[in-house]
């Protein structure tokens, strides 16, 4: 139900039960394209069926009810297009898709515009204004021949009233909308059209057209036509821009989601299982957030693209009152000019100017008839568009609504979601404890050092029974031993016992290096330092960084060094 108090769980599935007007002609449906090819031209045929449903049509009236399947292709709904417009000039037609020279043969294409030639087709069997149109009666049940005849025919209504399918109607279940009659016209020649071209341009450029008691209300509409649609189409751009920013943000969150996929498998702790929950939750957000935009598209931006067209099907009804009001216009004018040429002609009565006066009234005679003809035809079309025009805004402003309406819900049911799935993931973040006393630095070092023998061997001898340095000044006695693995490991700072336990030193000859035992042990005095002078005989050891080991020799280093 529209406008309930409780947000539906599935705004699409919401945006499917909304009432449309072209749902009453659900009957019609455009299938099965097909492609075809004759030489060097493609196209594609639509099978067009009308299936009128038997809902509340009696028995005795079943033998009225026509099923027919016709194969159509786009530019035979091209042909309705345009003459929907010339037989019912004012209404505002559906609108029809656009052509599309490249890639009309996409699948994904075909069946877009497949959707879009049913939804047309619909609409115009559902308009008020274009019920009972010939046109649309033989694109529907006209067979090949009938059809082709129709289209290369100028009055349809004629060639439609000979194969006799003219009358029957294309919805069974509406009634038909009682039409005012149309006036037959003769076809002009294209002499006789290039003369009334002519003249309607000269009448236009002028600016002399006849006045109306309702040009006033005109002129306020089109005002109102064209605000609204340069209005809409700011909003129509926008939402565009909103739609692909969504689809951005769904690349960016699986961006984001396989960094911290990532980082969660470099780390083996608590931390790391966290972080892989992370990296899944900005998956699940990617997908929802690419749904979204799908849904954003498809119930909002559509919805304006297709008012947009809407409204420009309203300024060419608008511009066709404008054609008969500067068609009614130029038949006065010619009035008035053949008026005046009779009158000049009476005037020069004479031998033999008697055939020529009668002619000039014959000509004035016709003018007037076709001036009637003007005035019927630009009332007419006035008050269609007048009705038509408020219609539009009867609808209009109900789409709006509702587009507006189904908008904001599918963005409330959006960020539910996405804070249901944040919210889930703080729990699993808060139940992850790290030890503020692991030292996974320490821990590699120590395993390093255990598997490491003698001269690299494989572990097998203890690391107490390495070979201890000598202590420079006193030789033949061994220094203390390094302390273990378990010991260096016991260091609160993770550098300090890395440094230690590389102090390891090699065995063999070769320089030793001075070992102070608990050096870093908390209340520790670290032994004297012996003089330069004591070391190398009076030559000055340059200063050391005071965190690093001094190196000592056994022999004074020679001179030079």
């Amino acid at each position: 139900m529209i406008g309930g108090i409780g947000l539906p769980q599935n705004p699409q599935a919401a945006m499917a039960r909304r009432p449309k007007p072209e749902d009453a002609a659900s009957h019609i449906t455009v299938s099965d394209p097909v492609q075809h090819s004759e030489g060097v031209n493609k196209y594609t045929s639509y099978r067009v069926d009308v299936r009128p449903p038997n809902n509340g049509i009696s028995d005795n009236n079943m033998a009225q009810v026509v099923f027919s399947t016709v194969l159509r292709r786009y530019s035979d709904f091209l042909w309705l297009y345009e003459r929907l417009q010339s037989e019912r000039a004012g209404a505002i037609v559906p609108p029809l898709p656009e052509k599309h020279p490249v890639g009309r043969f996409n699948p994904a294409f075909v069946e877009i515009r497949r959707r879009e030639l049913e939804r047309f087709l619909r609409r115009a069997a559902v308009h008020p204004e274009l019920q009972g149109c010939a046109s649309l009666d033989a694109f529907l049940k006209a067979d090949d021949v009938t059809f082709h005849a129709a289209k290369n025919s100028k009055n349809t209504s004629q060639t439609m009233q000979q194969s006799g399918i003219m009358g029957m109607s294309t919805n069974m279940g509406m009634s038909n909308m009682m039409m005012p009659p149309q006036q037959p016209q003769g076809t002009p020649t294209k002499k006789e059209g290039f003369k009334r071209w002519f003249a309607e341009t000269k009448t236009s450029i002028s600016g002399d057209l006849v006045k109306s008691p309702d040009d006033e209300l005109f002129e306020e509409v089109q005002r109102y036509i064209y605000g609204l649609d340069t209005q809409m189409k700011n909003v129509s751009t926008q939402a565009t821009g909103l739609v692909r920013k969504g689809k951005e943000m769904a690349n960016g969150l699986f961006e984001f989601g396989l960094a911290f996929n990532l980082l969660g498998q470099s780390e083996a702790d608590a931390l790391g299982g966290a972080l892989c929950s992370l990296g899944d939750t900005a998956d699940q957000l990617s997908v929802l957030s690419a749904e979204h935009s799908d849904r954003e598209s498809l119930q909002f931006e559509d919805p304006l693209v297709d008012m947009i067209k809407i409204i420009h099907a309203v300024k060419l009804a608008l511009h066709k009152r404008h054609e008969k009001r500067l068609t009614y216009s130029t038949c006065l004018q010619e009035v008035e000019y053949k008026s005046a040429q009779l009158a000049k002609i009476r005037n020069q009565l004479g031998m033999g100017m008697e055939a020529k006066a009668y002619g000039a009234e014959m000509s004035l005679r016709r003018a007037q008839e076709n001036a009637e003809l003007g005035r019927d035809d630009f009332a007419t079309v006035s008050q269609r568009v007048l009705r038509e025009v408020d219609r539009f805004k009867r609808e209009t402003t109900e789409d709006i609504r509702l587009t507006v309406l189904e908008y904001i819900r599918l963005q409330v049911e959006y960020n539910k979601r996405m804070e249901q799935i944040w919210a889930n993931l703080i729990p699993q973040l808060e139940k992850v404890q790290l030890d503020p006393n692991a030292n996974v630095m320490g821990d590699a070092a120590a395993t390093a050092t255990a598997g490491l023998g003698p001269a690299g061997g494989n572990g097998n001898v203890p690391q107490q029974q390495h070979q201890q340095p000598m202590i420079h000044g006193h030789q033949g006695q061994q220094a203390p031993p390094m302390p273990s693995g378990p010991q260096i490991n016991s260091l609160s700072n993770p550098q300090q016992a890395h440094t230690m336990q590389n102090m390891a030193p090699p065995t063999g000859p070769g320089p030793t290096i001075q070992n102070t035992p608990n050096l870093f042990s908390p209340g520790s005095v670290p032994p004297p330092q012996p003089s330069p002078q004591q070391l190398y005989g009076g030559q000055q050891q340059q200063q050391q960084h005071p965190g690093m080991m001094p190196i000592q020799y056994r022999e004074p280093p020679p001179n030079g060094f």
